[in-house]
């Protein structure tokens, strides 16, 4: 490539990677910048095989701009083109609806329970919260809410598996907390709201005490002194009492409308220790409402979202923020997410039971509604981001249908993805005649990249479905027309017109001494043949089985399996089936 044309190039591909990083507000796209690149520049095609390298280049300058300079150059470079953007923009009603209060600044939070990975429902708040820092530049804070180590254990490997998660969507959380390092900032205001009268310890059973609240009637320790409340709560503090034996309530109105809100538990005795070692010692804990209303308050959240049957939440924190003298947040409810597609239970504890029972392989089964699984599938995390904010913040139950997020991952993935043919239960046949090997392109629409040789051998495969009547034809894709004559093929001949004007079917096939494939789906493995190019993938490649799907690597053959065995034997290659 001369200099002249390199510089042409450069010019054009950086005026569309403006546009693709401006339409989108994100970073350019190599393979997004090249096809409207080369369709309006057929004398470009002939430089196919060294364009993407020049392209490649001036993405990554253009990422490198703020969003105002990759603005500012776009408006300089192609106005009219800015300004139909813009139109654009205006025109679009966001599924997000603006947040009210934002003047004093934006800080939202997720509070995730570590008792397991995420599944595809724990995806929205991170989804919703993202979108909302960047749109206000406000901040994300991740706090895990890890205060029962009885009902609700903290599984020790969860904690980095959702930091994972969030990353994984596309999220950077501006600080990550763990209540279970905040016990002493808990107990110092569980002193102060003892002082200030809002709180008593009280030592009814249970079912006792709950007799006299839904009788609006006050148990007999609430009108107990300050300094014995305080005596007591600091034996809860030191471990002296055991589980339910002892409880510090927050003092609110007896005979309140919702029993729900009658003089609630802040504190609770747990005799099973903390799994962090770091918290281990303790034995008195915060029910999760006396916790979070405090985290709230002491890392400035000015906006939560929370789910529809936790508005009792909010009512009782309210509660403790009157007696502090403290705002409340803005809240937002939601109604629950919903997902087709998938029959287990959008449930931690369900998949978990199902992994324990060997029911599933693990947390990335591709069976498994979670975001291990869709991400082990070839799911990017902005497919999941793009359906979960179409959701919007009704609050009725809402459903995730997964369709919508795998064709926005279609769209994300197609331009990369390599093309390969894969038989499942393929039916072996002869050929007599024609090349000795087919040679269709790696990618339809990127001729540059070049083909693949698909070797005829002794024999092909194609798909049971796949086979003609005998005497009828069919076109092997990339090598030619073969007509089935008493259970073999013969060669036709390679005019295209055999399929455009006559109607013949294109199939794809492999050699059948082709290389052995294991495709791992929603509904049970499936085994195959996929052409000898295919052993060029690497693991974490997503390609196209032409004409079964998209796949992602997961190992390849020859026993080269990256961090994970091969799912039989040293020479299969096994695949986790994306979508179509």
């Amino acid at each position: 490539m001369d200099s002249e044309l390199r510089e042409r190039v450069e010019r054009a591909a950086r005026r569309h990677a403006l546009l693709n990083a401006v339409k989108y507000d994100s970073d350019a796209d190599v393979g997004a910048v090249m096809g409207p690149l080369m369709g309006e520049n057929p004398d470009f095609r002939p430089h196919a095989d060294e364009i993407p390298g020049v392209v490649g280049g001036v993405v990554a300058e253009v990422n490198g701009l703020s969003a105002a300079e990759k603005r500012s150059e776009l408006e300089a470079l192609a106005p009219e083109e800015l300004a139909d953007i813009e139109a654009e923009d205006e025109g679009e009603e966001h599924p997000l609806p603006d947040l009210p209060n934002v003047d004093d600044g934006v800080v939202m939070r997720a509070a995730p329970n570590p008792n397991g990975p995420w599944h595809l429902g724990h995806a929205r708040m991170p989804a919703v919260i993202g979108t909302y820092k960047d749109r206000y530049d406000g901040r994300f804070i991740c706090r895990f809410d890890d205060t029962d180590p009885d009902t609700k254990r903290p599984d020790l490997d969860a904690y980095g598996a959702i930091l994972d998660s969030i990353d994984y969507l596309g999220f950077d959380p501006d600080e990550v907390l763990r209540a279970s390092d905040r016990l002493d900032t808990y107990y110092d205001h569980a002193r102060e709201l003892i002082d200030l009268g809002g709180a008593y310890t009280c030592s009814c059973p249970q079912g006792e005490f709950s007799d006299l609240k839904n009788a609006g009637e006050p148990c007999p320790h609430r009108e107990k002194d300050t300094a014995t409340t305080r005596k007591e709560f600091e034996a809860m503090v030191d471990g002296d009492y055991s589980a339910g034996e002892m409880v510090l309530r927050v003092r609110t109105d007896i005979t309140h409308k919702n029993p729900a809100l009658r003089d609630w538990v802040a504190f609770r005795m747990i005799d099973r220790p903390h799994p962090r070692s770091e918290a281990a010692d303790y034995r008195c804990w915060p029910m999760l409402d006396f916790q979070s209303g405090v985290d709230d308050h002491l890392t400035g959240v000015t906006h939560i979202i929370r789910g529809i049957d936790l508005q009792d939440s909010a009512k009782r924190q309210r509660f403790v923020y009157d007696y502090f003298d403290w705002a409340y947040p803005e809240v937002i409810h939601w109604g629950h997410v919903q997902v087709d597609e998938y029959d287990v239970k959008l449930s931690t504890s369900t998949i978990k039971g199902l992994i324990e029972a060997g029911e599933l392989d693990g947390w990335d089964d591709p069976r498994a509604p979670t975001l291990a699984s869709l991400r082990r599938r070839g799911i990017r995390g902005e497919a999941i981001v793009d359906a979960m904010i179409e959701l919007g913040t009704s609050t009725s139950n809402v459903e995730l249908s997964m369709s919508a997020v795998y064709a926005t991952n279609r769209d994300l993935i197609d331009d990369d993805a390599n093309r390969y043919f894969f038989v499942r239960n393929g039916v072996e046949t002869t050929l007599d005649g024609g090349p000795d090997a087919g040679h269709p392109p790696l990618h339809p629409d990127h001729e540059g990249r070049g083909r693949r040789d698909v070797p005829v051998g002794d024999a092909v495969l194609v798909e049971p479905a796949d086979v003609p009547a005998d005497g009828e034809r069919v076109w092997l894709k990339g090598f030619g027309c073969v007509r089935h004559v008493d259970d073999r093929f013969e060669y036709v001949g390679d005019d295209i017109t055999a399929v455009r004007e006559e109607g013949v079917p294109v199939v794809h096939w492999a050699p059948a001494d082709g290389l052995p494939v294991r495709m791992r789906t929603m509904n049970g493995d499936v085994t195959g043949v996929a052409e000898p190019a295919f052993a060029d993938a690497a693991v974490d490649d997503v390609v196209q089985f032409e004409r079964v799907g998209f796949v992602r690597v997961d190992s390849v053959a020859r026993g080269d399996t990256g961090d994970r065995p091969p799912a039989d034997g040293a020479e299969e290659a096994v695949v986790y089936f994306a979508h179509e």
